[in-house]
């Protein structure tokens, strides 16, 4: 008997040793009165994104692995909100479509982090008033209002229940910087939101910031509003070189990234220019000089890779293709049979705000170069779904130029290939075929007539 107790016991002990470590989450809850067939999930940081199966009765449930904690958020096409998860959790989400906003709950094992940031954006947003208002206030009345919001944030994580001190210490720290970081935002929103184009603001306004640490490789590893604060920072000094030396952005920032003494963000931030190589002027001078600053060669592996693909859009490059989509006025156009002039790709949506905005400058350039060397062409990537929606806008708006639908949204072939990953985007290609502007101004901008006149269109 008593060794058949000790064969049970070791037994035991090789089955506790070899079981895996949970490294995974579940989601699950019902969603009310609602049509949707899928969430989105996704992390902050975009790393994670996974489309989650709802039923026919609003009930869904399914398994993230290899999870990493912190903040993620849902989108059901209409409804958006943040969340946290870690692994081990079993996180469960229930609203009512109607009324989201009064009905969204979290429950189930380690959900109290979710509920503390949903009682935070209520109380934020209490607080703040109507959108944006915040900004329009004067500088006394701006700081007053921001440190009123830290200390009510800091008050509430304070007394949550449920949530380890180890989380409320680093949101602690995020708190006092989300506030830094609303101080430095404040020039150029207060500009933008009071309608005052050379509003500066008053010397003294940003001492807080003086013994800021822009290298603090911890925070900028897990601190997401702390990385925003160092990335805004240096891009700032990067555009003050610009104007100084009349250099290109991104070969600016090369320079202001090559002297930042922590090396983890140096090449953090060298990875994350590299998203310029596409807009460069001259895009081999870009890479060059961003392979030789970096210092990671797993980063520059990336960059490789990322310049490879986009050589194929390089100006001079035959540009790629669409073959028969559908033209509002009727039939189908591919890019082919606009050969013979210039041609100006304007690729929007009628869900996509600043599209709209871009709207009246387009049709005045389109006046403007009526008859000339030139085709305007506007190419929605809307859903299927909204295609009368479409069709609407056209008419509502008066929209000119010829006016084509590509035929899969974002996943149309056309617009993988050109690597548009944000709209509006702008393209100008040339009367053979070939690219002379893989992101061209937009309308409103002042460069865009200075090309077409340099061009003599």
């Amino acid at each position: 008997m008593k060794k058949v107790l000790m064969i049970l016991v070791a037994i035991a002990a090789i089955s506790c040793k070899n079981e895996a470590p949970v490294d995974y989450a579940i989601i699950s809850g019902k969603i009310l009165n609602t049509e949707v067939k899928e969430l989105s999930i996704s992390s902050a940081d975009r790393k994670v994104n996974k489309k989650i199966t709802v039923d026919s009765e609003g009930n869904f449930n399914d398994t993230l692995k290899k999870v990493k904690a912190g903040i993620f958020n849902f989108y059901d096409g209409k409804n958006y909100e943040n969340f946290y998860i870690d692994k081990g959790d079993n996180l469960n989400i229930n609203y009512d479509a109607k009324d989201f906003k009064n009905t969204l709950t979290y429950a189930g094992v380690g959900s109290e982090v979710s509920n503390y940031l949903l009682a935070k954006n209520a109380k934020v947003g209490e607080l703040m008033g109507e959108r944006n208002s915040i900004y329009k206030l004067e500088e006394a009345a701006y700081k007053t209002k921001c440190n009123e919001i830290k200390d009510a944030e800091i008050a509430l994580i304070s007394t949550f229940q449920g949530i380890s001190e180890a989380y409320k210490t680093g949101e602690k720290k995020d708190i006092k910087y989300k506030y830094l970081n609303s101080l430095s935002i404040y020039e150029n929103y207060h500009s933008h939101y009071a309608k005052k184009p050379a509003f500066k603001v008053s010397e003294g306004f940003l001492d807080e910031m003086n013994d800021f640490d822009y290298n603090n490789e911890n925070d900028y590893l897990t601190s997401s509003i702390y990385k925003t604060i160092v990335g805004t920072y240096y891009r700032k000094l990067a555009r003050e070189l610009v104007e100084s030396d009349s250099l290109d952005y991104g070969i600016a920032a090369i320079k202001i990234y090559k002297e930042i003494p922590n090396e983890t963000i140096k090449n953090d931030l060298l990875l994350s220019s590299s998203g310029s190589l596409k807009y460069a002027e001259d895009m081999k001078e870009f890479y060059d000089l961003l392979m030789a600053t970096s210092i990671n060669e797993e980063n520059k592996k990336t960059i490789t890779e990322s310049y490879n693909k986009l050589k194929a859009v390089a100006a001079g490059q035959p540009s790629p293709k669409f073959i028969d989509y559908e033209n509002n006025a009727g039939g189908t156009t591919s890019l082919d049979d606009l050969k013979g002039k210039y041609v100006y790709i304007d690729v929007w949506a009628t869900w996509c705000g600043p599209c709209i905005g871009e709207i009246p400058s387009l049709k005045k350039v389109e006046k403007k170069y009526h008859d000339k060397n030139i085709h305007f062409l506007s190419l929605s990537i809307d859903k299927a779904k909204d295609y009368d929606k479409w069709k609407k806008m056209i008419v509502d708006k008066e929209l000119g130029g010829i006016q084509l639908l590509a035929d899969n949204a974002w996943e149309s072939k056309f617009v993988q290939d050109y690597q548009i990953n944000g709209i509006p985007h702008f393209i100008l290609i040339d009367p053979e075929g070939k690219i002379v502007k893989y992101s061209a101004p937009r309308p409103s901008s002042e460069k865009l007539i200075e090309l077409f006149d340099k061009l003599e269109i």
